[in-house]
């Protein structure tokens, strides 16, 4: 399913801006506490962090971020059985809590963009028989992955549970107390203090608009300089006030922040369109006729599938075809997300009818079933949302600087006191569900490095630090690097022996050997 986040995009034109219109709305107060790690994001990867610095006994923390409320945002993440074996590592207590959460598939509250759509079913958990079936234009079945705990327990010594994104931070949230987390801080700058031997944050509260293109599902006609305008009031109703913390913990998203000011000068410092996006749609009043069609030729009693034009083809130039992930909910309504590779320029500012159109061509073009091209057509305008896709690459992967002409290659993870986590290390497309199960190892690692210099009371030695966070960037990129052109290449799903290497690779590691390289 296609995830959302609840995060800020401060554009160009005023994230250019930040420290004259921080200096001419600022309500300075000088911080008078250190913290001694300071968690910047307040999703699961954030959350997960602070669970687990707290469960070693580091308490002297705090989680800020930018949202100002914790709102019902987000769809259904899949916890696979690696993000699964990280909780459990953090906190055996709040992996028994996100287990007890889980609310089986396609059963939870639900949000579409900014419609909060509730259903009337009760939390129970999936049938362990339901499968996500692969199926080609035919119809025929291709492969099938399994949607109960069980199954994958038997298979990878963990299983899988569903939940909605705010469902997951609810649950951790709810392992911390209830002041460790504060919601609208909005990170503008980060600043060493080495006479202090800590860092400080300065961070912006205020009460505009959020919006995030970034990592958002956009409504049609919903325009980008609506959103800028907005933003800028929030501005000006905005007040700035400082943090310090021995360690910052980045795990602030796709679009961090604390990215940007680390790297402000490197074209890595932003996200890269994938080349991907999705366009996403649910509908309710289906034509009988048609509602049997797809159920005999497709869904043939599956709540989820996927549909591409030959899901066992080994020739690499298939990935820009697009595919279609359809499903249906307990109360009739049938929805899609398809994928697809588009320039960028297509996707922006269009109309649901001409995001309709759009797909259309794109299904006709690779020759998908009257069927399906028959559903886009009925979709509801109004409904129709489009969300581009992007990524910070973990392999040395080069750009451009257009300035110079030179090369520069990705940056490092870390700068003295801070390190990244999760997307903002290494976003990426929703496409194999491990953006938020790579960020919960992420989490890991990076609690088993800190609790390793607050054990040898190593907060003031910066080399155990660089230390520390080169071990973790050591271990977690070329994972990161295999995970990501798994992603956009979609190899496993080539044949049965990438599907097992992959599976391997990701689900089957020792993690109990993942700590070792860390100590």
């Amino acid at each position: 399913m296609p995830e959302l986040e609840s995060t800020l995009h401060i554009p160009a034109d005023i994230s250019a801006n930040v420290d004259t219109l921080a200096e001419a709305v600022v309500s300075s107060s000088a911080p008078t506490a250190i913290y001694d790690v300071l968690v910047v994001g307040a999703g699961p990867v954030g959350l997960a962090t602070a669970v687990g610095l707290r469960k070693r006994g580091i308490e002297n923390i705090l989680v800020i971020d930018q949202t100002r409320a914790f709102r019902q945002v987000g769809q259904v993440l899949d916890i696979l059985p690696n993000g699964l074996k990280a909780i459990k590592y953090l906190d055996p207590n709040a992996y028994e809590e996100v287990k007890k959460n889980n609310l089986g598939f396609l059963n939870p509250q639900q949000s579409d963009g900014q419609k909060n759509v509730e259903t009337t079913q009760e939390k129970k958990p999936a049938p362990t028989q339901l499968e996500w079936v692969f199926k080609n234009l035919q119809g025929q079945r291709i492969r099938s992955v399994p949607l109960g705990f069980d199954e994958w327990f038997q298979d990878y010594g963990e299983g899988r549970v569903s939940l909605s994104w705010y469902e997951l931070q609810t649950t951790l949230r709810n392992m911390l107390p209830q002041d460790l987390v504060k919601a609208n801080r909005r990170c503008i700058n980060v600043v060493d203090e080495p006479e202090n031997q800590c860092i400080q944050l300065d961070y912006v509260s205020d009460k505009g608009a959020e919006a995030n293109p970034y990592a958002h599902w956009t409504d049609a006609e919903k325009s980008n300089e609506m959103q800028s305008q907005n933003l800028e009031i929030a501005y000006q109703k905005s007040e700035t006030k400082s943090i310090r913390a021995k360690l910052i913990v980045a795990a602030d998203g796709i679009n961090s922040t604390i990215r940007r000011v680390l790297y402000s000068d490197n074209p890595h410092a932003r996200p890269e369109y994938s080349g991907y996006a999705s366009i996403y749609c649910t509908i309710t009043e289906i034509p009988n006729e048609l509602r049997t069609e797809l159920e005999d030729k497709f869904f043939e009693g599956s709540p989820i599938l996927t549909i591409c034009s030959d899901e066992i083809s080994t020739d690499p130039t298939d990935v820009d075809e697009p595919r279609m992930l359809l499903f249906r909910r307990p109360t009739g309504e049938v929805g899609y997300a398809i994928h697809i590779a588009l320039p960028l320029e297509l996707l922006q500012s269009k109309s649901g009818s001409s995001l309709i159109e759009l797909a259309v061509q794109e299904f006709e073009k690779a020759g998908f079933p009257d069927e399906l091209i028959q559903l886009l057509r009925i979709s509801p305008p109004d409904n129709m949302q489009q969300r581009p896709f992007y990524i910070h690459r973990a392999t040395n992967s080069h750009l451009t600087d257009s300035n110079s002409d030179r090369s520069i290659k990705q940056p490092a993870w870390s700068v003295g006191r801070v390190v990244l986590a999760g997307d903002a290390a290494h976003g990426m497309p929703p496409f194999m569900a491990q953006g938020a199960n790579q960020g919960l190892e992420d989490a890991l690692a990076i609690v088993t490095a800190i609790a390793n210099v607050a054990q040898n009371n190593s907060w003031d030695d910066m080399q155990t630090m660089a230390t520390a966070f080169e071990k973790y960037e050591r271990l977690r990129r070329p994972l990161m690097a295999y995970v990501q052109e798994i992603t956009l290449k979609r190899l496993p799903y080539s044949s049965n022996e990438k599907w097992q290497e992959y599976n391997e690779k990701v689900y089957l590691r020792n993690f109990d050997r993942v700590i070792e390289a860390l100590l």
